[in-house]
């Protein structure tokens, strides 16, 4: 039978594929941005840490969270399968959050309570490793060879992000002051059930795009290994996060870890590849600076509601963790606007290069902490408007889809296809660094035991917040400065690709019926 007779061995279109990693995403992120509103302030408040034990521990979970995606990516491009490996990231997600919401300190009495709470975030860090690194790498190759649309894609896709972490982190502070915080988590892990439900329905608009072992049939040995793999880690995790000098020395290790792996990668690269690797060097060191103050959200912006925002917003009273929502609610209706606007720019050959619009992310990122940074002059009896959350917000999310939502592009615009999971991975690695080090940044402002009275924490936020707008300040003049370097670099790798691409029509076309 002629392919003209069966029109249902066409693959689906770009959208309705698009939609599915979409989905999936978005229900991941519903848990993970659930989860990540109420640890600092659950650890504060219901395990009795110090602020800065809280900072430092979800600081190391961060890093171990991000971390983990190297390997993720890994078995993703070589071992299981990009689709696969997302599904199975979503099912270990779920079970940890699953595992997060049970009362271990009412369930089982004695020492073993606090190491299965940790345990608990061990799995979340492990599945988040196995998962995060791979839709990523499955939207760049649906997007393939298409750079204009890819970065409005992957716009798109941020939105996607933000659009489930504005849903959970509307509901679940809301669920942990009217039902508990167990309930909250469980919350999380209801979320990644529907999403891991979608994504099996809709299994078939993305069976046309993955990696390589997508293709072949499942080796269960290998899926053996890799859920044994899974468990050890898990417990690794655990043990790393309960102590912060080892995860301290992780952290740096794992930097050292990167910067190994990018040299090995630049110098056996082709030209055209290494211009492309240097290129995502240099952005991904300011992406690491960009997350040193994302991590602000989750501690010092958090706390800083906590002890001096006034919490009646509009007749609400806000629990303190939940201005962090205001990220994803900005995000969301920005995403669409600047997605329209790269589409339209790239019609007309003027779409500004990634490095350019790093640049005005870090000018955007610099007046959202001097928003915060102001607002200590207009406190009253050391509490502030609610209203200066809302600006420095606005300001802090658009310059993170500047930067942060360009990232993931990014590493599609450099990295060859063959080793894009691997490359997603190690920037997802220099996300969770640099937001360990955010943790300990913050810290510069925790407030010691005992102190409540907002008129003395106040000074502790508000030089911290000046602080972050003049390093900010810096991180922009770095990257205009460097922008003609990045241009260079961009152009050479282009250049290359050109050449590559040229060449192999050239061999298609002497191959009869080709």
């Amino acid at each position: 039978m002629s392919s003209e007779s069966s029109p249902t061995v066409l693959p689906p279109s770009r959208a309705r594929a698009f939609s599915a990693l979409f989905l999936i995403e978005m229900w991941e992120r519903f848990g993970f941005y659930g989860m990540q509103v109420l640890l600092v302030v659950f650890m504060i408040e219901y395990l009795g840490f110090a602020e800065a034990r809280a900072n430092l521990t979800w600081g190391a979970l961060s890093a171990m969270i991000y971390a983990a995606p190297v390997l993720g990516g890994w078995i993703g491009d070589k071992v299981l399968g990009a689709r696969r490996t997302t599904l199975l990231g979503a099912v270990v997600l779920a079970t940890g959050y699953l595992l997060l919401s049970v009362p271990w300190d009412r369930v089982i009495a004695g020492a073993w309570a606090t190491p299965l709470l940790f345990f608990s975030m061990g799995v979340i860090a492990t599945g988040n490793g196995l998962f995060k690194a791979n839709p990523n790498n499955l939207v760049s190759r649906l997007y393939e060879g298409d750079p204009s649309k890819l970065d409005g894609a992957f716009t798109m896709y941020y939105m996607a992000i933000n659009v489930g972490a504005f849903i959970s982190q509307s509901l679940t502070p809301w669920i942990r002051v009217r039902y508990g915080w167990h309930w909250a988590f469980l919350a999380c892990a209801a979320g990644l059930a529907i999403g891991i439900a979608q994504f099996r329905f809709q299994r078939r608009l993305v069976a046309h795009i993955g990696s390589a072992p997508d293709f072949e049939p499942l080796r269960l040995g290998r899926l053996a290994a890799v859920l044994g793999g899974t468990l050890l880690l898990a417990v690794l995790i655990a043990l790393v996060v309960q102590n912060i000098a080892v995860a301290r020395a992780i952290v740096w290790l794992s930097g050292l870890v990167l910067l190994g792996l990018f040299a090995v990668l630049i110098a056996g690269g082709g030209r055209s590849e290494r211009s492309g690797l240097i290129a995502m060097l240099l952005l991904t060191a300011q992406s690491m600076l960009f997350f040193v103050f994302y991590q602000q959200m989750s501690t010092s912006l958090t706390l800083y509601a906590l002890h001096n925002v006034r919490l009646d917003f509009l007749g609400y009273h806000v629990p303190p963790e939940q201005f962090q929502v205001l990220n994803p609610f900005w995000i969301a209706l920005l995403s669409p606007l600047l997605a329209l606007l790269y589409g339209a720019l790239g019609r007309q050959g003027r779409d500004p290069s990634v490095a350019g619009k790093y640049a005005w992310g870090f000018a955007l990122l610099a007046l959202g902490f001097f928003v915060y940074a102001v607002s200590g002059g207009y406190a009253v009896a050391g509490r502030v408007s609610p209203w200066w959350m809302v600006w420095g917000y606005l300001l802090q999310s658009a310059g993170e889809l500047l930067i942060s939502g360009l990232a993931l592009a990014m590493v599609s615009r450099y990295v060859g296809p063959a080793r894009r999971g691997l490359m997603m991975g190690a920037w997802l690695l220099s996300s969770g660094i640099a937001q360990y080090l955010g943790s300990d940044v913050a810290n510069y402002a925790s407030v010691p035991a005992g102190m409540t009275d907002p008129l003395a924490t106040l000074p502790l936020y508000i030089h911290l917040f000046w602080v972050l707008g003049w390093v900010a300040v810096g991180g922009t003049i770095v990257a205009i400065l460097m922008l003609p370097l990045l241009h260079r670099l961009d152009a050479s790798h282009r250049a290359g690709q050109h050449s590559a691409g040229a060449g192999r029509e050239g061999e298609r076309a002497g191959v009869p019926g080709a």
